[in-house]
């Protein structure tokens, strides 16, 4: 008897089991593939390939040549390269869209880091602009220096002819012979 079939458990298949192969090892083959089929060298190579097909099957004896005149067997050669290079060349460009994206949000994500930046600098100088408006400049405190120097003088001046009303000669003998400015 049969043990019934169990459905918590996978059961066991008999399909032909495919040989596994690294998807980015052949993403990189692709993409060498398409780069090769995308220069003038191949378009040459094909170019030469296709022309001694022709010269081949049309210039040597009948019993010499493998495709006659309609060249069935080239046309699917070139069908088969055709229908083998689309899709390699599509996942190389897949694959490039894919790296192009991840430059365009890595780009995104430094531009937002440096405009926060930016904005953070510009409000930081904004601050120090403010606070230098209430910090004395140098060109301020000498003109304010001045000022009291200036005021000083006077004061000594209104003091010293305060207390020496009559002074015929302006000579002051505590200050070496002159008045106080």
């Amino acid at each position: 008897m049969t043990e019934p079939r169990r459905l918590d458990q996978p059961r066991e298949t008999d399909r032909l089991s495919l040989p596994r192969f690294d998807p980015e090892a052949f993403g990189r083959w692709s993409e060498g593939f398409a780069r090769s089929m995308g220069t003038a060298r191949f378009i040459v190579y094909m170019t030469v390939v296709v022309g001694i097909w022709f010269a081949w099957n049309t210039l040597t004896p009948f019993g010499w040549r493998f495709d006659p005149y309609p060249y069935q067997f080239m046309t699917l050669v070139l069908s088969l390269q055709a229908s083998y290079a689309a899709p390699l060349i599509l996942l190389a460009q897949n694959r490039q869209a894919d790296r192009d994206r991840l430059t365009m949000e890595e780009d995104r994500r430094r531009a937002a880091m440096q405009k926060a930046d930016t904005e953070y600098l510009a409000r930081e100088i904004a601050a120090l602009r403010i606070a230098l408006g209430e910090v004395a400049t140098r060109d301020f405190l000498r003109s304010e220096l001045t000022r009291l120097a200036e005021e000083l003088d006077d004061a000594a001046q209104r003091r010293y002819e305060r207390e020496h009303p009559a002074d015929p000669g302006g000579e002051d003998t505590r200050r070496g012979g002159r008045k106080p400015r």
